[in-house]
């Protein structure tokens, strides 16, 4: 499954450059003026986890394949965005269609590269951004309870429901804080809310481009973001897009790392974005593991093992029977799935089981 991650931010703060970093492609072009970017590009990134590899090597895999994630390289914002400036409504339909955002935020200074606002400054240009956001909301929420209005007074309960829900969402935006700040009371209010779109719903993490000099720690326009994504719960990380670019030239995954290690940093940013991300939006990584391949498969916390089982194919969660389990410790440390089972470590799992970060199917099920 993975996760669909738009990358926004104001114009020319480095999301095209760290677009074509996270991709290895050249498919954004990255240039010194606002609206480079027009159409969205769209990039597929495999996750790294070292789990797979042990797993492959135990059992002998001919091939590794890990999970993907989606990117998407949305054109840059501006004031007025949600009435029509720069390329506002393209920008705005664009986000609606992620799972959730990251907001580059730029913190260094420099003489060549053009800041939009003629100033570089984090919170007035997360603000900007997400006054756009609130704005598009709130018109988008206004509307809509207009037309709900009239169906829940003829007694459509869906509508009522989703009537009420909106009335909770709608002094939030005025007040000025996002539609993710709403608690929601069950799953059923969760679902309800993800089927309204609204932008200010998705989950956010900040990534501060800064300036190769800070890659490896951080300053006070990072700290000043660090404040402000605590108040809203947020994730934060710390890349150099030029630092990113660099890597992502490097043809081994051995000059990779000494580069890294001469930069003082030891992971690349696309790790810590995916570290991020999977925090963010709930993800867990389960495996299955063979002497054919070695497949990394991404799902919601919490889903059930049918559940991680549709993931692969829909028959597998229709006519599931049960799961042979094993957990990632117990299969690494018994060298491997029959060395699990004489040690008395394979379960067999049913359709209530909630599948675990790391564990490794092998599905049992009927058609």
């Amino acid at each position: 499954m993975g996760f669909r991650c738009g990358i926004i931010g104001l114009p020319n703060v480095g999301k095209s450059t760290l677009f074509n970093a996270l991709t290895k492609t050249a498919a954004a072009q990255a240039a010194n003026y606002p609206f480079c970017t027009i159409e969205p590009n769209v990039g597929r990134v495999s996750v790294p986890d070292p789990r797979l590899n042990a797993l492959a090597q135990i059992a002998g895999s001919k091939e590794l394949l890990p999970t993907q994630l989606e990117f998407v390289d949305i054109a840059g914002l501006v004031r007025g965005a949600s009435k029509g400036e720069g390329l506002g409504n393209q920008f705005l339909a664009h986000i609606r269609e992620v799972d959730a955002v990251v907001h580059v935020v730029r913190c260094f200074e420099s003489e060549t590269i053009t800041h939009v606002e003629g100033s570089v400054e984090p919170l007035r240009d997360i603000g900007i951004i997400d006054t756009e956001l609130l704005l598009a909301d709130l018109e988008s929420l206004e509307r809509r309870i207009a037309n709900l209005e009239k169906k829940a007074k003829g007694g459509d309960k869906e509508s009522k429901e989703t009537l009420e829900l909106c009335q909770k969402i709608l002094p939030l935006l005025q007040a000025g804080k996002p539609a993710r700040s709403l608690v929601c009371k069950d799953d059923a209010e969760k679902f309800a809310m993800k089927n309204l779109q609204l932008l200010t719903s998705k989950p956010v993490l900040y990534a501060c481009n800064v300036s190769e000099q800070d890659a490896s720690g951080s300053n006070p326009l990072v700290e000043i973001v660090r404040s402000h994504a605590k108040e809203e719960n947020a994730g934060v990380v710390v890349i150099s897009a030029a630092i990113e670019a660099e890597v992502a030239s490097l043809e081994s995954e051995e000059d990779k790392l000494e580069f890294l290690q001469s930069m003082g940093l030891e992971e690349t940013g696309l790790s810590k974005v995916i570290h991020e991300g999977y925090k963010l939006l709930d993800l867990i990584t389960f495996f299955t593991v063979g002497p054919k391949e070695a497949r990394a498969w991404t799902v919601r916390k919490n889903s059930t093992a049918p559940q991680a089982a549709g993931e692969i194919h829909t028959d597998f969660e229709k006519g599931f029977i049960r799961a042979e389990t094993i957990s990632y410790e117990d299969y690494t440390s018994h060298n491997g799935e029959q060395g699990a089972k004489a040690a008395g470590k394979m379960r067999l799992e049913g359709k209530e089981y909630i599948a675990k970060d790391g564990d490794i199917f092998h599905f049992r099920f009927n058609v």
